[in-house]
């Protein structure tokens, strides 16, 4: 890794001498253990769902934990419905999408930093969600979480795109291609929703582009994983707690 540093850094001062734009990136060495956080987001999901299908503690799942814009004051709300869908295609995708998603961030930040920021920054667009839509909103499943993962790699990609010397073009391009998957994947029937998936990925871009400028894919201590990792989880945990305490 030491040697292709050097090489890296002599690519770019011999661009520099003879006063070619381009520069190119230092590699930056991949965090391990992303799968850690692929099987617990799978398996969370999956047992949300067996315990709304089966109705475990005689409680309506779905109605206690999907985001809705009637009741502003339950927070919790904004955590809960990214665990809860509506169909087995609807899990399906989430799960899917949300592994590739989540261990790409997780080689780039660590798993525990990666999944408590891509909680973090989902839970904050169905918070705003919740306060700008009308009251008759309703809406649940990951795919919020999904492409707050996609706007964070987004960000950090373009926060670091541009500090290269290199064509306007190149720089803005991982922004262009978030946008576009976003386009392409984030919007679709009149049961998607398009606003969820919009937000999510402007809190993951803002989080992304802040991640960068101040350094922290380089924080390699793996305490700050394993605390992150277990807050994620403890979050979870809680809000479900709040939504349950009712039906208990």
């Amino acid at each position: 890794m030491e040697m292709r540093h050097r090489a890296y850094e002599e690519l770019n001062r011999y661009s520099a001498e003879r006063g070619v734009r381009r520069s190119v990136p230092e590699l930056v060495q991949p965090h391990s253990g992303g799968s850690i956080g692929v099987v617990l987001y799978v398996l969370i999901l999956l047992l949300t769902a067996y315990c709304a299908g089966n109705a475990t503690f005689g409680a309506d799942w779905l109605s206690l934990g999907s985001l809705d814009a009637g009741a502003r004051g339950e927070w919790w709300r904004a955590v809960t419905a990214l665990t809860l869908h509506l169909d087995q295609e609807h899990l399906l995708g989430n799960v899917l999408f949300g592994a590739v998603a989540g261990i790409a961030a997780s080689r780039l930040l660590g798993a525990g930093v990666a999944w408590a920021t891509i909680l973090g920054a989902a839970t904050l667009a169905n918070y705003a969600e919740i306060l700008i839509t009308p009251i008759t909103h309703r809406a649940v499943g990951a795919s919020t979480a999904v492409f707050a993962a996609l706007g964070l790699l987004s960000g950090m990609a373009w926060r670091q795109r541009l500090t290269l010397r290199e064509r306007l073009w190149y720089r803005w391009a991982p922004l262009i291609a978030g946008m576009c998957l976003l386009t392409l994947l984030g919007a679709g029937s009149a049961h998607v929703d398009v606003l969820g998936h919009a937000l999510g990925f402007l809190f993951g871009l803002g989080v992304g582009w802040i991640y960068v400028r101040t350094g922290v894919p380089n924080n390699r201590d793996p305490r700050v994983q394993v605390i992150a990792g277990c807050g994620a989880v403890l979050a979870i945990c809680a809000a479900w707690a709040f939504a349950l305490r009712l039906a208990l």
